[in-house]
């Protein structure tokens, strides 16, 4: 069958099941674009900046499992994606994004729009590839897509050039499989080792699981849930991994680390047996390393990706392969055990210490979010950008299902949560989609509003507004004597006639098409929840917050838990 490139790209994606991409147009994928236009069941979605494309692919794979996919032009607009590909990359997210690129003979002659984005990814994608020729772009596609979603999923660029794309083919015939010699990402474990496993946990006297953004990705809830109770083992998650383990069930400790639960920590200062199921042992969670779960005996690390165990901390039962897989087949070997004074002591450490903030009648980012939780019933897809109120979303929401809470963890990218919520709604269509903000984060990328608006796409858009850049405050005052630098987002001093803030977020949504409200009141919140969950519209609603209120419990960086604040 005859076909050039841009046409091989288009059948290529409908056989993979692409039904959406995310992209922008450029002169150097003009002929993808033309094509796009004639085929039937794929759905562009037109951004209005590219990063803002790969951050709505990574909240469409992140909320559905499958690969987000992004096609921009040559030079700036692949550019522009990096960021979103280093977001991606350090979240395991699975997308493929397809940049276009001057033509082969130009390549290396600084040609107009050229960059050389393979050696500008190579350290922040998965794999990346620059197809040469026509023929070999068939497998190239095949192969992009089964990197992208197997082993320890995450990103793959492809590059095409020009004349690529102008190129025909006339044999095509799109490959059914893929064989890469180099590459077998092992899935079942060893059978050795899992029964290691099985024995560690049989002797344990304080077992304690900790799940992360791989027991998200394998989708292995029920999975954990019956280990849990069949061998009375508490439960906590990383950000990326809330949802993985029901924050309702009796026994989850909820989120552990820097602004985790208190007795999340506490639990793993004391645990003798760790069962790491698709973590990473990340800073945030061990701080320091010395000090990290000193009575430990035994570490147990479930992890597709070979390279993630023992990099943090010393491992004695690894095991390698799929988180899902894995669990099924510990479940197969692993006898029940009961450890009621274990769990007794679970619960003496939530009473004692749990998460809490002033019961007055000021507007408090906390209440907030639980109100919206309360009207909910927690059912929704939850995205956030990066700072407090990440924390605070983090905190006083109860996530139950796994892929319903989208972050950037790894990297931690402002400007990540309103185009992620976005695609997560594509994803979603039925499902409301929040996505909790701060004033400064949501600036970063907020053209997508017009995204929003034209797409038809009712996010509510929750903005913790501080007027000021929230987590960096809380660090200079609390580690720089309150040297406010760089963070205050409205003016000291205005003038007369001076606005204390800017922007006005009301406004902007006017201009743009979409609902906004502010709320400065306690009392209004509730309603002004109910009337933006109606409305069926994107829509922002603009808290005006504490502007000092700070996100506790604290474990200062590089500190242990026992130096632990608690803000009370």
């Amino acid at each position: 069958m005859l076909k050039t490139g841009a046409e091989i790209l288009v059948d290529a994606l409908q056989r993979e099941g692409v039904d959406v991409l995310f992209g922008y147009p450029g002169g150097c994928v003009l002929d993808i674009f033309d094509q796009l236009n004639k085929a039937k069941g794929l759905r562009l979605i037109l951004v209005r900046h590219e990063q803002g494309a790969g951050h709505m692919a990574d909240g469409y794979a992140r909320s559905s499992g499958k690969p987000g996919v992004v096609l921009v032009t040559s030079g700036p607009g692949a550019t522009n994606l990096v960021t979103a590909l280093a977001t991606a990359y350090a979240d395991s997210v699975p997308m493929v994004v397809f940049t276009g690129q001057v033509p082969t003979f130009a390549i290396g002659s600084d040609a107009f729009q050229e960059a050389d984005i393979t050696g500008i990814t190579r350290p922040c994608t998965k794999h990346n590839f620059l197809v040469k020729s026509v023929a070999e772009l068939p497998r190239i596609i095949k192969e992009a897509f089964y990197i992208a979603t197997t082993g320890r999923p995450g990103p793959v660029l492809v590059d095409l050039p020009k004349d690529v794309q102008k190129a025909a083919l006339p044999d095509y015939v799109y490959p059914e499989k893929v064989e890469i010699r180099s590459y077998h990402p092992p899935l079942d474990g060893d059978e050795a080792q899992i029964r290691r496993a099985a024995a560690a946990i049989a002797q344990a006297k304080r077992p304690l699981l900790y799940c992360g953004g791989g027991a998200v990705a394998t989708m292995c809830q029920a999975e954990l849930i019956e280990l849990s109770e069949r061998c009375d083992i508490p439960a906590t998650t990383t950000l990326l991994g809330l949802g993985a383990f029901p924050e309702t069930h009796p026994n989850a400790v909820h989120m552990l680390g820097m602004h985790g639960t208190q007795y999340a920590n506490w639990a793993m200062h004391h645990a003798d047996v760790i069962i790491a199921v698709g973590a990473r042992f990340d800073d945030r969670v061990t701080g320091k390393l010395d000090d990290f779960a000193p009575r430990r005996e035994h570490v147990i690390h479930i992890d597709v990706d070979p390279a993630s165990i023992s990099k943090v901390i010393p491992v004695n039962i690894p095991i390698v392969g799929d988180c899902r897989r894995v669990l099924r087949r510990l479940l197969g070997v692993v006898e029940a055990k009961r450890h009621p004074e274990w769990l007794a002591q679970i619960r003496q450490w939530k009473e004692k210490h749990p998460l809490q903030y002033p019961q007055d009648d000021k507007l408090r980012p906390q209440y907030v979010i639980e109100q919206l939780y309360a009207l909910t019933g927690g059912d929704a897809i939850v995205a956030t950008d990066v700072g407090q109120h990440q924390m605070f979303a983090a905190q006083y929401w109860q996530y139950t299902k796994p892929r319903t809470f989208i972050s950037s963890g790894g990297m931690g990218t402002m400007g990540y949560g309103f185009p992620a919520a976005l695609g997560a709604q594509i994803a979603n269509p039925d499902r409301l989609v929040v996505d909790i903000a701060g004033d400064g984060s949501i600036q970063m990328n907020i053209q997508e509003l017009a995204t929003a608006v034209i797409e038809k796409l009712p996010v509510k858009v929750v903005i913790l507004n501080n007027r000021n850049l929230g987590l960096v405050r809380q660090w200079q005052e609390l580690f720089y004597k309150k040297n406010y630098s760089g963070v205050m987002l409205g003016r000291r001093n205005p003038q007369p006639g001076e606005a204390e803030y800017t922007p006005d977020f009301v406004k902007l949504c006017e201009a743009y098409g979409a609902a906004g409200v502010r709320i400065t009141r306690k009392a209004d919140v509730r309603a002004a929840f109910e009337e933006a969950l109606a409305n069926g519209r994107p829509t922002f609603l603009d808290f005006w917050i504490e502007a000092e209120e700070n996100v506790w419990p604290m474990i200062p960086s590089g500190a242990g838990v026992d130096q632990m604040m608690s803000g009370l």
